[in-house]
Formats: structure tokens, sequence, C-alpha cells
């Protein structure tokens, strides 16, 4: 404890002392006069130098100017005249890059770009607004790939753009539907695509970090512009905040595309990368390296790049790439950064990482650790794997598929507790036995607000694959019902609702477990679906609706949560709860949610009461759909029923 505790305060002396030198990732101040660059670099560095394109892409320099130590691990130089629409490199000798910090780019992100930003503001955007958010709770998030969602409608003019989410039909579709947040997937400068040749299909979801600090050209209709990408990324939140809906950006700041060739292994060598006692470079993230958030520059890094997305861009909320590479002092850091511009800015993450990480768990993000992280959010693959199964096997079903395939009791019983666990918002609740529960054996959130409550996502098979991989032979009309029951538990549940993009179109991948470059034929969205299941898209848009209305699915609070939850007795192949004696409305002072996995119709025992029912076999209608009077309630199969006295 002593020595976490002399991390702690060394880490803190010495951010301090880089914020107090005035460093703080000015890598470029511009003037008419002359430009200053600035770099961290080793002070034993032989060869520093800064040099001046005319382009982003080809041609020699036009200028290189050697860089001075003006202090410790600290380059300076000034170039003379007017840069303004000039490209820049640092060199020390390791391959030329545009620093750490640019903020604009040329075409594939290898030359940093001097433009003015407040040039690329679009009208109107001093006046841009953030939707309302009174709690993390209030939120329905949307988790959306820029491709997939609109590479394959007809009438779309910016098909795979930033633009897309500026055109009627889209916010047409969003608002409907009844989302209030766009999780967009890595929209940063990544390195997989190649923006000289956008007009050849190229597809990766970007988990591969170039340039943090500036939008991806690939979804910009100009990547050879730099202020196009930054204009039309702009243009696309101003579209999305008028429409009343958040942006939310997916961050990875846990790895790097690669270590040689990364911006922050050629400026400082090994100083952003964690390696083992050995001295080989650790791979908590999976992809062959893994940064170091624990060094003061890597923590200072990742704040400054927060409060640019935030300030520039006006992001309302962030998703932290394995968030369980990033040590618990920085996370807390960048919360407390954000709070001090806007305390409504939500940031969760996922609460794991995917292998050995070089500093114990003990010091790292992980959704045990989330007690210790006020505040943010974590995804409970508790909930997840309850309802559709294992992440690592697709051919095991969870609770969806025991009304088809035949489980032992232990099983189920586990399927059960998880997920009353996730319906409860992953905290401690006197109803639910923990030594039961899949993954946790202790509530990991203090408040209900901590936990991202889901059922699928981008990096695994989408509901409707799982279900046929799970499930062979599943009919189609079965396959629709599990869906809406899986999404029945999600949204009535007490944490942050999350979706995945097409979900609501009944999306199919074709099976692909890990589409992150697959073609657009495996990961388009398919809009004639809307007009093919619309009883599954009118499912989900009350269903979101539903949640909106009545404050009782969304108390966000632990106490009121235990004082107003409780669980009622079912059978095997059933859950049930009531939010009992919550005046959120008059009319709705008892809700009852029963929820059946049983192909046979169920009966359940209810307290006795005059109830109007709201949702049955698959219809929502909160104006009600008939009544029942008594305490004994019939559930059709696999589908939900929600009354209320």
């Amino acid at each position: 404890m002593m020595r976490r505790l002399l991390i702690i305060m060394l880490m803190t002396i010495t951010t301090a002392a880089i914020h107090s030198q005035d460093f703080s990732f000015k890598e470029v101040t511009y003037a008419p006069e002359a430009t200053t660059f600035r770099l961290f670099a080793p002070n034993n560095a032989k060869k520093v130098v800064v040099r001046i394109y005319n382009q982003g892409k080809d041609g020699k320099a036009v200028k290189t100017v050697k860089m001075t130590r003006t202090g410790n691990e600290q380059w300076q130089a000034t170039v003379q005249g007017d840069l303004m629409g000039k490209f820049y490199t640092f060199d020390m000798g390791k391959g030329e890059c545009p620093g750490v910090f640019a903020k604009a780019v040329g075409v594939n992100g290898k030359r940093g770009a001097i433009i003015n930003m407040a040039n690329t503001n679009p009208q109107g955007w001093d006046n841009d607004c953030r939707p309302v958010m009174k709690s993390p709770v209030d939120l329905v998030v949307y988790e959306m790939h820029h491709r997939d969602f609109s590479i394959a409608r007809e009438d779309a003019r910016y098909k795979g753009k930033f633009l897309a989410l500026t055109e009627p039909w889209a916010i047409e579709h969003l608002k409907t539907l009844g989302v209030n947040a766009i999780h967009i997937l890595p929209s940063y400068d990544y390195g997989s695509v190649d923006e000289t040749r956008l007009d050849t299909p190229q597809y990766n979801w970007g988990y591969d970090p170039v340039n943090y600090n500036v939008p991806e050209g690939g979804y910009s209709t100009d990547p050879y512009q730099p202020e196009v990408r930054v204009r039309e990324f702009k243009q696309m939140v101003q579209a999305l905040h008028k429409a009343g809906i958040r942006v939310i950006l997916d961050v990875v700041y846990n790895h790097t595309y690669d270590i040689e060739h990364s911006n922050f292994q050629r400026t400082y060598p090994d100083y952003y990368y964690r390696k083992t006692a050995d001295g080989a470079y650790s791979n908590g993230s999976g992809c062959g390296n893994e940064t170091a958030s624990d060094q003061p520059m890597m923590t200072l890094f990742m704040i400054e790049s927060v409060k640019h997305w935030i300030n520039e861009y006006h992001i309302d909320g962030f998703r932290f790439d394995l968030m369980g590479c990033h040590d618990i002092e920085t996370m807390n850091q960048i919360r407390k950064a954000v709070d001090e511009i806007d305390p409504s800015i939500f940031i969760y993450g996922e609460g794991w990482s995917a292998g050995a990480c070089a500093l114990p768990n003990e010091q790292l993000g992980m959704k045990a650790n989330i007690p210790q992280m006020p505040r943010i959010a974590a995804f409970s693959d508790e909930i997840r794997d309850a309802l559709r199964g294992p992440f690592d096997d697709d051919s095991k079903c969870g609770w969806l598929g025991t009304g088809i395939r035949i489980f032992k009791s232990s099983d189920m019983t586990g399927f059960k507790e998880s997920l009353k666990f996730g319906i409860a918002g992953a905290i401690a609740h006197p109803q639910i036995e923990m030594k039961q529960v899949n993954y946790s054996k202790a509530p990991w959130a203090v408040e209900p607000t901590q936990m991202m409550s889901y059922v699928s996502c981008h990096d695994d098979m989408c509901l409707v694959d799982r279900l046929k991989a799970s499930l062979p032979g599943i009919s189609e009309a079965e396959l629709i019902r599990l869906d809406l029951l899986a999404q029945t538990a999600v949204f009535t549940s007490q944490g942050v609702p999350f979706m995945l993009s097409g979900e609501e179109l009944l999306r199919t991948k074709l099976g692909v477990h890990n589409s992150f470059e697959s073609p657009d034929s495996i990961n388009h969205l398919d809009w004639g679906n809307k007009t093919k299941y619309p009883q599954v898209f009118e499912y989900y848009k009350n269903l979101i609706a539903l949640r909106k209305h009545h404050p009782a699915f969304r108390l966000g609070n632990a106490d009121l949560v235990r004082k107003h939850l409780e669980f009622l007795q079912t059978p095997e192949k059933a859950v049930a709860y009531r939010l009992k004696n919550y005046a959120g409305r008059d009319d709705w002072r008892n809700i009852i949610v029963i929820l059946n996995v049983s192909r046979a119709d169920t009966e359940v025992t209810i307290p006795e009461g005059n109830y109007t029912i709201v949702c049955c076999d698959g219809v929502i209608n909160e104006n009600g759909l008939g009544t029942l009077k008594g305490s004994k309630a019939i559930v059709d199969a696999q589908s939900a029923l929600i009354l209320h006295d």
C-alpha cells in the first residue's frame, strides 16, 4: 500500500512539474511572423530537427531547422516567416513524423499541418450546445461505425462519411428510434486505410491509432485538405446536437498501430510503452504493444487529448478501449479534468485488458476496480453472457437458449442470477446471490450509473448471428422473439443501456465473429430490413420510449434501486421483478416486468392488483394493451410482459 501511495505521489509531482514548465503538448505555436515548434524528446538525442514542406505528401522539405534543448527533455526551434498552410515533421533519425499531438495532418497523417482551427468552424458553431443530460442512466447509447451505417443507404449523399450523419434520413432514423447518444467507433486518424485510394473499397474498425487528435481522413470528402476533415467532423457533431443527440468518441490510448513507426516511438523511444521484467514489450492490448498510461507525459497526453476533443469538437463522452490497460490514477485524473469542463460528459470503458499487463491488476482500470473510479462506468459482460452465452464459444448459448436446449439446474441458476445482477445495475442487492453470478463474485458498481448494460457490440457476433450460431436451426419467428426479449432485459435494466447499430433492423454480419476488416458486404446495414421487419423496429422504438418516459427504469442511485427494485419468485425459465411504490408517474405506481424464455406460456405469481398491460407478446403500447386483475399473470412464450397498477 505504501509503495502504491509513493508511486502516485511521484506521478503527481512529476506531472505538476511538466505543467509548471508550460510544455503541455503545445508542439506548434503559430504566429504570422514565426512559428515555434517544441518536442518532448530524450536529453541525449543526437539529431532533432523540424522540416517544413509545401504539401502533405511527396516533395522535398523547403526548410530544415535544427532544434535545441531548452530544458529537461524539451527541445525547441523557431522558424521565421508565415507558415500558414505549410506542413511539418519532426525527425530524430528514427523516421519523420508529425509529433504526438498534431491537430491537423496531410493525407495519411504523415505530416502535420498548420491551419487556423477557427476557420474550420461551421456556421453557428459558437452557439452549438451539448444536449442536456441529468444522469448517465438517461442515455440510450447507439454504437455506430461510419461506413456500416451509411454505405448501403440508397438515398445517402455522403456514403461512409462524417457528413452522412448530417443528412435528413440519418437524423430522422435516429430520432424516431429514440437514441440520444451516438458512440462512434474510432474516428481519429488511423493507419489501416490508405487515404490516397478511397476510390477503392477499404474497411477497418479503426483500432490502430496513428494521430489521436485529428479526425480520420477516410471519413472526409477530401483527405488531402487538412481543414476538410476537421470541418466535416464538426458539422456532424453540430447536426447531431441539433437533433438532441450526444456524441461519444471511442478512444484507443492503450496501444498504437505498431511501435517502430509510431509517433510516440519516433520522438521518445521506449518512453511511452511498458516493458516486462525481461525487457520485452508488454502486450496487454493483444495488439503487439501496450502504452504506459502511468508515465507522467503519457498521463498528460491522455488528459490533454480528451480536453482537445471536448473543447475543439464539442464531444460529449468517451469510451475507453481496453480501459483495463490504463492505471486507475490516470483514469481518475481524466475524470477530474473533464469535470472541470462539464461534469455531464460521460466516461466508460472496457473493464478488462486483452492480455497480461506490465502493471498488476490492482493498479489498473479493471471492472473489479470500478469502486476506485467514481463516475466512470464499465461494460457488464455478466448480463451480456448471461443472455447470449460466453464470449469465447459461439456455439454455447445463455439464458435465451434455455427454452430450446436442456441445461442443468445449476446452469439455469447461474444465468438467472447473472441476469438479475445486470438488471440491478451491478450493485449490491439483497436478493442477488453473488456466488452464482458469472465472472464477478462481488458487486463492482457503487452506483448503477457505473454499469453499461448490453447484449452485443461491434467486436463480437451481433445478436442475430449469435442466436443462430448457438441455436442451430432456430426459426425466424423464434429468432425475432428472443431478440426482442434480450433487448427488453437490457433496456429495462438500471444501468446505462447500450446497443449496436443495426440491431433495430435485425442486423446480421453473416456469422462473422470479428469483422474488423471484413468488406462492406459483411458489415453494412441492410436498410431493406426496416421494411421487411417493421415489427422489430417498432418494438425497439417503443421499448426505448418506455424507458425514457418512466424514471423507475433509470433510478440512477443504488439506494433507490435497493428500495424500489424487488425480484419476484418465478418458474425456472422466467425472471421477474417489481419496481414498487415509485411515484415517477401517478398512474404507474408499481411496474412489473416478466421475462419468459420458455417455448411455452408461463404462469407467474405477482402481487395482487388491478394492472394495465403495456408490453405483451412482442408488442408495446404505453396506453395499454389490456388489463389484468388478481395475482396470476400468464406470459406468452419467449417474450416479455410488462404491466403497471
